[in-house]
């Protein structure tokens, strides 16, 4: 059985996304100048955390399906990456795509 091309493309695009949060968020606490600029910097990062927390369990199942072919771990990612839209429902046009392309890699993969 080959690899899904599927779960390679979402995995890219969920690398690549979870990077940029971590990018932003992290730059954004470190550039903050002054407490009240610390403490916001401080507050949309706790409020994001849940949802970056999410895409990273995301793209580790996403990879993890991808390399061992493991159909039950495209369907992991795919979950994860829906309840990642749960957490934050104002990025949920960052992790859609790759939330459909896991669930179709899922119902793709023959059964073992």
């Amino acid at each position: 059985m080959k690899k899904s091309k599927l779960l390679l493309i979402s995995g890219i695009i969920g690398t690549l996304y979870l990077v940029y949060l971590i990018v932003y968020f992290a730059g954004g606490i470190t550039s903050a100048s002054d407490g009240a600029e610390v403490v916001g910097a401080g507050l949309a990062t706790a409020i994001v955390m849940p949802h970056l927390i999410c895409v990273g369990i995301a793209v580790i199942f996403n990879w993890l399906g991808w390399a061992i072919k493991a159909r039950w771990a495209a369907l992991v990612a795919g979950i994860m990456y829906a309840v990642s839209i749960l957490c934050m429902f104002v990025y949920f046009m960052f992790v859609i795509v790759e939330m459909i392309l896991c669930f179709v890699a899922f119902a793709k993969m023959k059964k073992e």
